[in-house]
């Protein structure tokens, strides 16, 4: 074998690291068991208020959306199952607390991409919510008003590949604005912009097919509906199911390329600033 072909693959990162990584984030996640104990709850509890004002909203007007009441309440604790592993309220990453300490630095002289690398630790940390956060309130919801089911296991198969990649487009999403702060050096201001957006675009506060006319339309083809609303779409069987992967796949990638050029320019800056 060649000295450089032996080198690259010496120097390049490996699967099993990656595993590892998300290994890492599921196990940091999961010391914080109260914490998500906690966010369990308020899910529940506001999960149990918003269907009650969308039941309300649905006997008033019986069909709105295309949805009837019983899609209404399963929408409801759908969305609120995607709270946490998502991160619809923005955060989860630590990359902006690394960047004003100057330890962002050490992370873009690591042997892996910085985004493959905070990606997986991020898969880790979504896969320990979906059990603690993301499962307590679907069952109460369940229990409680009764929701709809997946009809077959396609669906459920193409459910679960848009959850995935909502949780992909969620991370790119964030990434690109907590690695804004290597230009904006505070990132308070655009993490309450990217919540409002997330919050509204996504699908959280009502669902996006109550959005009348060219709002609606907008709404659907942004990321954020991606997040949210396309995954509940997918489970409630009104979604054109390869089209909607396409378009989730197509935000993915958008995503994580843009994280990756944002990342380079990033590099160039630091190498910049420190000398």
């Amino acid at each position: 074998m060649p000295t450089v072909h032996r080198r690259f693959l010496a120097s390049s990162p490996s699967i099993s690291l990656y595993a590892q990584l998300v290994r890492y984030g599921f196990r940091k996640h999961a010391t914080y068991w109260g914490a998500a104990a906690a966010g369990a709850f308020t899910n529940t509890v506001f999960g149990v208020l918003r269907a009650y004002v969308l039941i309300a909203l649905w006997r008033a007007r019986p069909g709105l959306g295309g949805y009837d009441i019983a899609d209404a309440v399963t929408f409801c604790f759908l969305t609120q199952a995607y709270i946490g592993p998502m991160q619809v309220f923005g955060g989860g990453l630590e990359i902006a607390q690394r960047v004003r300490s100057g330890d962002i630095a050490l992370d873009l002289a690591r042997p892996a991409p910085l985004v493959l690398w905070t990606l997986s630790e991020d898969l880790g940390r979504a896969g320990y919510l979906f059990l603690a956060r993301s499962l307590p309130p679907t069952v109460v919801g369940a229990l409680l008003f009764g929701i709809v089911l997946p009809d077959g296991a396609a669906v459920w198969a193409a459910f679960a590949a848009s959850f995935a990649l909502g949780v992909v487009i969620s991370f790119g999403w964030r990434y690109i604005v907590a690695l804004a702060t290597c230009w904006l050096r505070d990132d308070r201001g655009l993490a309450v912009v990217s919540l409002v957006l997330t919050t509204f675009f996504s699908g959280l506060m009502l669902p996006l097919v109550i959005f009348p006319g060219w709002l609606g339309t907008v709404a659907r083809a942004l990321p954020w509906s991606a997040m949210v609303q396309v995954p509940a779409d997918v489970y409630l069987g009104t979604a054109d199911i390869p089209r909607t992967l396409g378009f989730q796949a197509l935000w993915a990638a958008v995503l994580l390329a843009l994280g990756a050029l944002l990342t380079r320019a990033a590099r160039r800056r630091v190498v910049i600033d420190g000398g």
